[in-house]
Parts: structure tokens; sequence; C-alpha cells
């Protein structure tokens, strides 16, 4: 099992930043990757961005948020970031940490809430 803990959402005013914390802990050795996801009101849950660990380090993110957000991981903490730039209020929504097991389980925070004001 692998448990995970977000932090450090809150309000912020359009064009400000704001970074999201991860700490996990549990069975890390199994984990592949970790990301972020975020569920706007409404809408479905979408993949943020997400890191490879424990190898290239290699990371991906979604159209929307490339060149503002850059997600990191600290693997000696077992955290992962995401540091967020230039935020749109439709980047309102919670986000939530993820970690991908090896075998392909998702494991899953409980999220944290990122409200953008225009």
């Amino acid at each position: 099992q692998v448990q995970l803990v977000e932090s450090g959402g809150g309000l912020v005013q359009a064009g400000g930043s704001l970074r999201l914390s991860c700490a996990a802990s549990g069975s890390i050795f199994s984990i592949k990757t970790m990301g972020w996801y975020r569920q706007p009101p409404g809408k479905q849950r979408e993949l943020v961005a997400i890191i490879t660990i424990r190898s290239d380090g290699g990371t991906n993110y979604a159209d929307s948020v490339k060149g503002r957000f850059t997600i990191s991981a600290d693997n000696a903490k077992n955290m992962v970031y995401l540091q967020m730039y230039r935020l749109k209020p439709e980047d309102t929504a919670v986000y939530y940490c993820n970690a991908g097991h090896f075998m392909g389980w998702q494991y899953w925070g409980q999220g944290t809430q990122v409200t953008v004001s225009s």
C-alpha cells in the first residue's frame, strides 16, 4: 500500500503562483510514476503532469499547463511537487496526487482545492 498526502492548495488571484506538495509513504519501492490530476467543478478528472521516478525522471504535461506548471520529485524525501505559475481561473479544481505501481495499480491522495479568482 502507498499513502499520499497533498498540501499547498488555496485561493490565489489570476496570474499568481502556488506550489503543491505530495508526501508519499508505504511501499514506495513499488512505484513507477507519480503525477498530479485535477477535477474541475462538474467535470471529469484529468491528467495535469506525470513524472517517472527512480529512472530517467521523464515528464509529461497536459497541453493546457505546458510552460506554466513544473512537476518535480525528491526521491530521497519521497516527495513530489507541482509548481504552478501564471494561474488562470480555468485551473480551479481539486488537485489529486497519484502514484502508479509498476503492476498498474493506482493510488490517490485525498485532494487539495486550488481556486483561482479572476
